[in-house]
């Protein structure tokens, strides 16, 4: 069956189940690498991807629900050479060791701070709760967000 996704702005038609989760159709179909496969169960959050606005877990969200919508990667964000702001922070301090968990916080923070640009410390650590790392880069992650969330609220 015949899927349209709008996703980092381009329109795609992709012949594939509609109960496919989302993630599969990103990483496989669209051939982008920001998304990872975690856990697929949508605990950890590192297939992370916005909806409309909305960060979602990609693993578990079949591509009926989001057919019409915007989908949003971390590829859509920036390029090396012009980082989204929130990259540049990540950047800035040095906030990403393995990368596996880095586009889930990113998208994460991102989709929560466009919808909340005077969020508190603890606001952005509660939003950023469900997001798992395993290097326990947490510290220089919440710095990096909390600098660019400094920067959005001006």
């Amino acid at each position: 069956m015949a899927i349209t996704l709008k996703v980092n702005g381009r329109t795609h038609r992709l012949d594939i189940d509609p109960a496919t989760p989302l993630l599969y159709a990103l990483s496989d179909d669209l051939a982008l690498n920001g998304p990872k496969f975690g856990c697929g169960l949508g605990q950890c959050g590192a297939c992370t991807a916005i909806v409309n606005g909305t960060a979602v877990r990609t693993c578990i969200t079949p591509l009926s629900t989001v057919a019409g919508k915007e989908v949003t990667t971390l590829e859509a964000l920036g390029t090396p050479e012009k980082p989204h702001p929130l990259q540049k922070a990540f950047i800035d301090e040095q906030a990403s060791q393995c990368g596996f968990c880095v586009n889930g916080v990113i998208m994460t923070a991102k989709a929560f701070l466009d919808k909340n640009p005077k969020a508190t410390p603890e606001q952005i650590r509660q939003a950023l709760s469900g997001v798992l790392c395993r290097c326990f880069t947490h510290v220089r992650m919440h710095r990096a967000i909390e600098r660019y969330a400094k920067e959005v609220a001006r």
